[in-house]
């Protein structure tokens, strides 16, 4: 029984300093690993300079297998401090570790030149390990909040968007015609669209004045349209409490993490959360 109770308490230890970060220990954890996070991400940058990675390719492999071994040792340290693994195995951030993980082990079963390609595409999923970095970016649950509370106004916005690039192109397509370069309805829609956000690659224009003022108003259009998205996002945010809790709290049971501050139990499954 006591053996037990030093096991369970050595997992809530665990827990604690890797899944929170109201504790020192878990504080440094957090530091530590968004260094090594961004150390990995600058290793995947230069391995992609052919001279820097032919010069240096030991010095570049070496570095990478230290720290796909830390981030497997995080991973798996992970999984084993939690009562359901599977929370957290199959979880967003869970399925990102794992996919900023495995490249490395992969590339032990690909041997001969043939695969050199093949092995090559999948060390570049190592850059997957930049989405780690959101996990801290405690301004980012008020944008994601912000963003899922508007989908369905940016859903009828973009729909609207969608009705006038049809719109525009049809008419494009009949004044222009395909002695100006617009063959046919997709192709002017992909003048419309480009032309509404203001990029203008100018690989298509109009050379009719009906057809050029056309795209005048287009283009007034577009600096109006682009405004829209991050006015509907802006005001969303402003609905958001804008209390932030500063609490790290992650209920070892069910890994859920949105916990008020001074909070005792886990909302979500009744879980105890001060382990102490």
């Amino acid at each position: 029984m006591k053996q037990q109770v030093k096991k369970t308490h050595w997992k809530s230890k665990l827990h604690d300093i890797i899944y929170e970060a109201d504790t020192p220990a878990g504080k440094w954890f957090d530091i530590i690993l968004i260094l090594v996070i961004i150390v990995s991400i600058i290793l995947v940058m230069l391995e992609s300079v052919e001279g820097f990675d032919n010069k240096y390719h030991n010095l570049l492999n070496i570095s990478e297998w230290i720290i796909t071994i830390l981030f497997s040792l995080e991973y798996i340290a992970r999984i084993i401090s939690i009562k359901k693994p599977s929370n957290y195995v199959f979880s967003f951030y869970g399925i990102i570790d794992f996919l900023a993980t495995i490249p490395m082990y992969l590339s032990l079963f690909f041997i001969g030149t043939q695969a050199l390609i093949a092995l090559r595409a999948l060390r570049l999923l190592r850059v997957f390990r930049i989405l780690k970095l959101t996990r801290y970016l405690g301004a980012s649950v008020n944008l994601i909040s912000a963003l899922k509370a508007s989908r369905i106004k940016i859903s009828v916005f973009l729909f609207s968007v969608l009705v006038i690039t049809i719109i525009l192109g049809t008419v494009m397509y009949l004044i222009e015609g395909p002695q100006n370069g617009f063959t046919s309805i997709p192709h002017s829609m992909y003048w419309a669209i480009v032309t509404l956000t203001t990029v203008g690659y100018g690989d298509l224009a109009p050379h009719t004045p009906f057809g050029q003022f056309i795209a005048s108003l287009v283009m007034i259009l577009g600096y109006g349209i682009i405004a829209v998205p991050t006015g509907i996002v802006t005001s969303e945010m402003t609905k958001q409490d804008t209390k932030i809790h500063s609490n790290t709290q992650s209920c070892s049971n069910c890994s859920f993490d949105k916990h008020m501050d001074n909070a005792a139990f886990c909302h979500k499954c009744g879980e105890k959360l001060n382990h102490e």
